[in-house]
């Protein structure tokens, strides 16, 4: 759910009574691990939810060859309008940085943020391998609140930005000429780089629990490359 930034959602359709909708919806996490989604009500998905809030994103892959032998997630759950102010401005932050070209469709259209509360995860590995996970098995939270990972993506795009570009370099993520990498967010596993608007993930070699331990970990990160040199 990390490495990837889309997945299909399947809706109950109202139009068509009881029969699986499914469209494609970029997404970032919440603080709780939790998908966030930018919807129109004027789309047939968000109307589906108005009469059935029951879901299913699908998150997989587009990168791999064999998506049949590559990991993947149906994350069910009940899609919840953000409608608490302070809930809903930390979603928006994060997920304005993720898509920023997102900014500008409440100009045109009325859009609305919603999390998908979990029902239950089906995780699949590969052949053989599939897991079901209960609410809270899976997530791991993030331990920073907005504020404190705005401050971090900002210090680093602000005055670091040439580490930002050597993360990607280090993880074989092309930089094209002229390209300029963004950090657009940060966990205590990993971060996430935007780069030409893909999002790209880059794991932390272990965990960071503050913001002592994410400003030692970055730093290690390119210390380990430059003593391997």
């Amino acid at each position: 759910m990390l490495a990837c930034y889309d997945g299909v959602l399947a809706t109950v359709s109202h139009a068509v009574d009881g029969y699986p909708f499914g469209s494609v919806v970029p997404y970032c996490l919440d603080r709780l691990g939790r998908p966030v989604i930018l919807i129109a009500a004027i789309a047939q998905h968000t109307r589906n939810i108005t009469h059935d809030a029951r879901v299913s994103l699908t998150i997989f892959d587009r990168r791999e060859a064999d998506l049949q032998d590559a990991g993947r997630v149906t994350y069910l759950g009940d899609a919840r309008r953000i409608d608490d102010e302070s809930e809903r401005k930390a979603a928006s932050s994060r997920y304005f940085r993720y898509f920023p070209e997102a900014r500008g469709y409440d100009l045109t259209h009325d859009f609305a943020f919603y999390v998908i509360v979990p029902r239950r995860l089906r995780f699949i590995g590969g052949f053989g391998d599939i897991n079901w996970f209960e609410p809270g098995q899976a997530e791991t939270p993030n331990p920073f609140d907005s504020s404190a990972e705005r401050g971090i993506v900002e210090h680093m795009n602000q005055d670091h930005a040439d580490a930002v570009l050597r993360y990607c370099e280090l993880n074989g993520i092309p930089v094209p000429e002229q390209a300029k990498p963004a950090l657009v967010g940060c966990d205590g596993e990993g971060i996430h780089i935007r780069l030409e608007r893909r999002i790209h993930r880059v794991a932390f070699p272990h965990p960071a629990a503050d913001l002592t331990a994410v400003r030692q970990v970055l730093i290690s990160m390119l210390r380990a490359e430059q003593a391997a040199g």
